[in-house]
């Protein structure tokens, strides 16, 4: 696929390095629902994941390349014919197909991780696409550690790729070390210096160890000449993120005159994604987020208010409702219908697989519409993505709780839920209603594992809002996110820390590289 030489082309990687988040692992459906959302966007490049990673990787990857028809849709590999094969393989039914291999380059990486010698890199980067080329005209190569890589040895490796066939080359800030003049410069010396550099599209991938994953990805678009950019929803990645999607399409956008560049983003969709993305992670946005923070648009000192309400550009360089944020109005009550509801589904791009599912979320919609009187949009997505969480199969299942809390006192709960359909009633006391019910359920379980994160968030405003809860357990070294909304934040809690337990009992288990 060509593309003008002022098209900016956004390759989102929250499927794949994203995910790498400890805990954001996420199942075959939810992939599938985010790369639906990602194609609604009308994102350019999806990364659908590593296909040699897992077998579960595979098959996502496989689903979705038969789902999404206007993205191209991509596969990470190592550069080895195994990975790529593999990539190959999950990636036949696309419609637009793209392999990304990799190898490292920088010295550390060549010596102490790959035992490898420049030479013996240089050959096996060639051979892996060449090899790749037998199954699509488009590969990506990215040299791993770039930015800590000799530029002399970039050079060579990087002729010698594009001579072999690769169209698009990423330059990846793997550990988050560059500053964004070097980083442009650097790409900018290598596009001069390599023969045939322009027979290729050239990409960044940035890390946000320093905070400036962003900022170096756009200097590489305006200094380097990068016209591709990788990034995630939400900024979401391993250790400190990310490249944030929302802040690169909405930089561009809102700077046009300076950067001259086209994006193809349906901004209004940029909220919405956000808010899926996080829900199915569990990886609440902060408030102050730039573009998607539920505080982006807000505004207290009475100054910049005055100056709001007289013309808005005084404050404000972009409008909530561009990118999404008017979608939070009430949609549903509980005298709305079956037939309203799965609409409302379908609008907000969530499909269920069978009827029975709508079914059983139509019910929780109900059940909470008799609770609170106004339903959003965020509440809808919440007991959905809690639907699917709490499956009729799953090992641990919640039933119901009963809990007490009184000044000078200490608080205790009752929990009963089943362990592989047989139910179990536990009571324990703690430090305070959630610490209880955690220790009522740790009493039958003794799982052992380790809570790293306990997170309250509130999916909508007022009193009425529904609690979603973020409960991150650590056990044997895997790491998992377990996700539980309700209108008590207690109940929630309790959902949230059995989803995490099922998610440690699963056998599935990943194995992703860092790039």
């Amino acid at each position: 696929m060509t593309y003008a030489s002022n098209k900016l082309i956004i390759f989102d990687t929250t499927l794949r390095d994203g995910e790498q988040s400890p805990g954001a692992s996420m199942t075959k459906d939810e992939k599938i629902r985010i790369a639906k959302q990602l194609e609604r966007m009308r994102v350019d490049v999806i990364e659908a994941g590593f296909a040699a990673a897992s077998q579960g990787d595979f098959d996502a990857i496989k689903a979705i390349a038969g789902i999404v028809k206007d993205s191209t849709v991509c596969s990470l590999s190592r550069a080895n014919d195994r990975d790529i094969s593999r990539a190959a393989e999950a990636l036949a039914p696309a419609a637009r197909k793209r392999i990304h291999t990799f190898l490292a380059t920088s010295p550390l990486h060549m010596e102490m991780k790959l035992r490898m010698t420049p030479d013996q890199v240089f050959e096996q980067a060639k051979r892996a696409v060449k090899f790749a080329r037998q199954f699509t005209d488009d590969i990506e190569f990215s040299p791993e550690d770039a930015s800590r890589s000799d530029i002399d040895f970039l050079c060579r490796v990087i002729e010698a790729v594009i001579a072999e066939g690769a169209t698009t080359i990423n330059f990846p800030d793997t550990v988050g070390y560059a500053v964004p003049e070097l980083f442009a410069n650097t790409i900018k010396t290598l596009r001069e210096r390599i023969p045939n550099s322009d027979k290729a599209i050239w990409s960044v991938h940035c890390h946000n160890d320093l905070g400036m994953a962003v900022a170096n990805s756009l200097a590489g678009v305006m200094i380097g000449g990068a016209r591709q950019v990788e990034c995630t929803i939400n900024g979401l990645g391993e250790r400190a993120g990310n490249t944030a999607l929302e802040e690169i399409v909405m930089a561009v956008k809102t700077r046009s005159a300076y950067f001259n560049l086209e994006v193809g983003i349906d901004t209004t969709q940029i909220v919405p994604t956000s808010k899926l993305v996080s829900q199915i992670t569990g990886f609440a946005v902060q408030p102050n987020k730039a573009v998607v923070g539920a505080n982006a648009f807000a505004h207290a000192s009475g100054i910049h208010q005055d100056g709001i309400l007289k013309a808005r550009e005084t404050y404000e360089i972009m409008r909530a409702e561009d990118v999404g944020w008017s979608a939070n109005k009430i949609v549903l009550g509980k005298l709305s219908g079956r037939n309203a509801f799965k609409q409302r589904l379908q609008e907000l791009g969530i499909e269920l697989e069978s009827e029975a599912e709508v079914n059983a979320a139509f019910a929780r919609f109900k059940e909470l519409a008799d609770q609170k009187s106004d339903i959003f949009d965020e509440d809808i997505m919440a007991l959905v993505s809690g639907g699917q969480q709490s499956l009729a199969d799953d090992y641990y299942q919640f039933v119901s709780l009963s809990q007490r809390s009184e000044t000078g006192e200490k608080p205790s709960a009752k929990v009963v839920f089943s362990i592989d359909k047989q139910e179990f009633t536990c009571e324990a006391q703690g430090n305070g209603p959630v610490d209880a019910t955690v220790n009522a359920i740790e009493s039958q379980t003794k799982s052992g594992a380790e809570l790293l994160l306990f997170s309250v968030n509130a999916i909508t405003t007022g009193t009425q809002s529904q609690g979603e809860v973020t409960m991150r357990l650590s056990k044997a070294g895997r790491i998992v996110n377990g996700v539980g909304s309700d209108l008590d934040i207690v109940m929630a809690s309790a959902k949230a820390y059995l989803s995490a337990l099922n998610k440690l009992h699963s056998k599935i288990e990943k194995l992703n590289p860092q790039l």
